[in-house]
């Protein structure tokens, strides 16, 4: 670390002050910025970022002739001695007894010393009150009295420090201060998903990061168990052990928040998608096979993080335990190996995992059969993180290991929060070595908002919940199919392995498959068992990918699917972890239809597989017979249907159901003829957003005014079923969504009628699609725009498949191609993963015959689709 250049002479005037402080601090960065920095380089670095800052405040403090009675102090991260490079200076002037901090003398000399610090670039924090002052605002909150627990002196009279530090230290009440900031810190993490894996992570704020260390200090300074980890120690607090951990990781930590100052040049906490690959570039990492150089940086912080929620975890209950004396917490025994001490799981010696290593799985066991339990004891937490080398290949090929993972999984209950658990305490992935390799792995596809190995534990909950009764109410139809599933422990099987294998390069579910395979090998589960789950991880993508991307209406679609599947019970299976997949990625990407694709994917096959072959026919005259019986409850005249269904194809009424193409009578069937556009709207029958009814006389830029409608009206389309009748007309019916449709959705509905009704009229040229803002996280992981175009298994129409970043004008700048070359739209879906959007349109039109003219279209297509 380079030294600041010393001064002969301290410089006079602010100009002097400023130029001093602006090169030393330069001096400083330099180094650090242009070298491959260790996390020893960074506490160097922040420790002499804060004596540069006590001198320049020295100096300011002497300049601004402050009152020979008065303190400056050094509070928070600041008082603690360490300074970031953009971080904020925060200072306390302290004021002797008495002293009226309104006096103009006084009040001219403190403005003149903060203003000074803002004129020569120092970022301050002040506040300015006498010691009883001090004390009275620390007792009304928390996060003042915090910031002084830390306070440092820096300059003037250092008697009013002493007197300030001892009534602070009298004031003191380390069981309040405890209570509050374990509060603090459950908020705090609640705040941050309570998650230190999120893809964007604050290093400082986040569950795992600097502030969790922090809060230890300020406990155990509180409680006088100690100052600094070495004095935890002494304290008995900590173990040798831990305090290296401790140190490594705080100083990794450390090293990130530095490197991240510098490298966004200004205050930055968060590892946000922009910066990750300039931080870990710093760092001079490198890509690996399968991996970005940004996921390599967020790997190792991941890890990090997860050690510091450990050890946080462990640490707090210990000191918990001295603050409030429940040391001696009534033990009840549970079996020779484990207690229940005050609803914590406590092992009964501390070598016990050392001695009994097949007892590390059984806590987990044990915390599933006993009620009452509500987490594990520091001592046991301690025991497990000091056991992790006992946790080797010999422990996972114990067979008495895997009986006792095979009992885990086959409780009654608990699973949720065992697996939990595991994973926190790195057991899950020490017994499954496969899971260990992508613990803190990151998934850049723009839809996944979690780190695989928190998806794959979001999987198991969700499927966990369809066979809990309580949780009936949010998806009924998984749970009606979950409660007649014979084994549910084989879909945990299938959660817990479906995407285990990603990063590593090549298909993860095939790759997923031959690890499922040698877990039930070793496991001793038998063939026909192991030959579900090892289907349910191969093609754990198959179900959504023809749910969302095939016309369901096609009855050879749902054939290859139901002999793909060959039973009902890998039907029901696959539809259970479809579901709870697709719920585990994003709060985001499940939406109500996509629940009724799926559904009715499953529904039309368990049909196929049942024996019945599709009868096309009879299925259209149940659902005409089922919408006369909708049209006679509105108490329409019999017959009133016919007119507008002797114009329709018999596609129509395949790709509609019985409710729809009820609907759509009731509202045309004085309009059959209309020379004018009718436009009706209505709440959708699945749940969400509207269902936007369009028929008008058919012209070749239709489809595409209607996407130019919605786009300008704010709408997502997420599906169209377009139909042109006998008589010319289109008939397209919208499924789309809206922030506004909860709220306002009546005047919406008037609204969408009025305006989309207008816009139809327009002869005018189409306008030009609005191309929108895109996201930081496109931005940061661009989607490679694709354009597919191919013949139906039939050869009578085309299938044209879209896949780029999401952004606003997208389906108008398509629909906008497609009208230009004449080409005729059958059906469309839209699928929007995150930020990333996978569209299907079902086409055809004379210029999808010649060669030249559908690589103009292609390329047309990939121009309009390119951010």
């Amino acid at each position: 670390m380079s030294a600041v250049p010393a001064a002969v002479a301290p410089p006079t005037g602010i100009a002097g002050l400023r130029a001093r402080f602006r090169e030393g601090k330069a001096a400083l960065l330099k180094p650090f910025a242009e070298s491959r920095a260790s996390a020893a380089h960074a506490t160097r670095l922040v420790r002499a970022l804060c004596r540069h800052v006590d001198t320049t405040l020295a100096d300011l403090w002497e300049h601004a002739m402050m009152p020979p009675g008065a303190a400056l102090v050094a509070v928070g991260g600041y008082g603690r001695g360490e300074l970031f490079p953009y971080s904020d200076v925060d200072v306390l002037v302290l004021l002797p007894a008495g002293v009226d901090g309104s006096n103009d003398a006084l009040k001219s000399a403190i403005e003149g010393f903060i203003t000074a610090c803002w004129d020569i670039g120092l970022e301050i924090g002040s506040s300015v009150r006498t010691v009883e002052e001090c004390i009275a605002e620390a007792q009304a909150d928390v996060t003042v009295q915090t910031a002084l627990l830390e306070s440092r002196f820096l300059c003037g009279a250092k008697r009013l420090f002493t007197t300030f530090c001892k009534a602070n230290t009298a004031a003191m009440e380390p069981r309040a201060f405890l209570r509050a900031k374990t509060l603090e810190m459950r908020q705090r993490h609640q705040k941050y998903e309570d998650t230190p894996y999120s893809l964007e992570p604050n290093c400082k704020e986040s569950p795992g990061g600097l502030r969790d260390l922090q809060v230890l200090v300020w406990v155990a300074r509180a409680a006088g168990l100690g100052k600094s980890w070495s004095e935890m120690a002494a304290n008995g607090l900590i173990t040798p052990f831990e305090v290296k951990q401790l140190q490594r990781n705080e100083g990794l930590l450390r090293l990130i928040r530095a490197r991240l100052h510098v490298v966004a040049g200004r205050r930055e906490d968060r590892l946000v998608f922009d910066l990750q690959t300039a931080v870990a570039e710093s760092f001079g990492y490198q890509p690996t096979k399968g991996q970005r150089v940004s996921e390599v940086l967020m790997r190792r912080y991941y890890w990090a993080a997860k050690a510091v929620t450990q050890l946080n975890q462990i640490l707090m209950l210990n000191i918990e335990e001295r603050v409030n004396g429940s040391a001696g917490a009534p033990m009840q025994p549970i079996n020779e190996r484990f207690l229940d001490r005050g609803g914590m799981l406590e092992v009964a010696s501390d070598d016990l995992y050392e001695r009994e290593p097949h007892a590390i799985l059984e806590t987990f066991l044990v915390f599933q059969q006993t009620p009452g339990l509500e987490g594990l004891s520091a001592r046991t937490l301690r025991a497990l993180y000091n056991a992790r080398e006992v946790m080797n290949g010999d422990f996972r090929r114990d067979p008495r290991n895997h009986a006792m993972f095979m009992r885990i999984l086959q409780e009654p209950e608990g699973h949720t929060h065992a697996f939990r658990l595991m994973n926190q305490t790195s057991v899950l992935g020490r017994y499954l070595w496969v899971f260990r390799r992508i613990v803190g792995q990151m998934q850049h596809d723009l839809f996944h908002v979690y780190t695989v190995d928190q998806h794959i534990l979001m999987v198991l909950r969700n499927v966990r919940r369809f066979f809990i009764a309580e949780h009936a109410h949010e998806y009924p139809f998984c749970s009606q199919l979950a409660a007649s599933f014979d084994k549910p422990w084989l879909l945990y099987i299938a959660a817990l392995f479906h995407d285990v294998a990603k990063g590593r390069g090549g298909d993860h579910s095939e790759l997923g498959a031959v690890e499922v395979r040698r877990f039930c090998r070793d496991h001793r589960i038998d063939k026909e068992d192991t030959a579900l789950v090892e289907f349910l991880v191969s093609g754990h993508l198959t179900m959504s990918r023809i749910a969302q991307k095939e016309d369901l209406s096609d009855p050879e679609v749902i054939q290859n699917f139901a002999r793909l599947l060959g039973s009902e019970r890998r039907l029901t299976a696959l539809y259970l972890l479809t579901v709870a997949d697709i719920r585990g990625t994003s709060p985001k990407v499940w939406n109500a239809w996509k629940g009724k694709l799926l559904e009715d994917l499953y529904r039309l096959t368990l049909r196929a597989l049942g024996g019945a072959k599709p009868n096309l026919d009879a299925d259209i005259e149940s659902r005409k017979q089922d919408a006369r019986h909708t049209l006679n409850l509105y108490s329409m005249l019999p017959g009133t249907e016919a007119p507008l269904w002797k114009t329709l194809e018999l596609s129509y009424f395949a790709r509609h159901d019985a409710g729809e193409i009820a609907w759509h009578a009731r509202s045309l069937f004085r309009h059959v003829d209309s020379p004018e556009p009718v436009v009706r709207a209505r709440l959708s029958s699945v749940g969400e957003g509207l269902q936007v009814l369009v028929y008008s006389p058919d012209r070749r830029d239709l489809f595409a005014r209607i996407c130019g409608y919605f786009d300008g009206a704010g709408f997502n389309i997420l599906e169209a079923k377009v139909h042109t009748t006998r008589a010319g007309y289109a008939l397209d019916t919208f499924q789309v969504i809206s922030p506004q449709i909860d709220q306002h959705y009546r005047d919406l509905i008037s609204l969408v009628e009025t305006q989309a009704t207008l816009a139809l009229k327009d002869d005018g040229p189409l306008p030009q699609p609005n191309r929108g803002r895109l996201s930081r996280r496109v931005k940061s992981f661009p989607v490679t725009p694709r354009v597919t175009l191919r013949p139906d298994e039939r050869g009578q129409r085309w299938i044209l498949g879209v896949s780029t970043s999401d952004r606003s004008g997208l389906l108008f700048a398509i629909a906008r191609v497609l009208a230009r070359h004449q080409i005729n739209l059958q059906l469309a879906k839209i699928i929007t993963l995150g930020e990333r959007v996978e569209d299907i349109f079902l086409i055809d039109g004379p210029a999808l015959q010649q060669n030249r003219a559908q690589i103009e279209i292609e390329t047309e297509l990939l121009d309009a689709i390119s951010a």
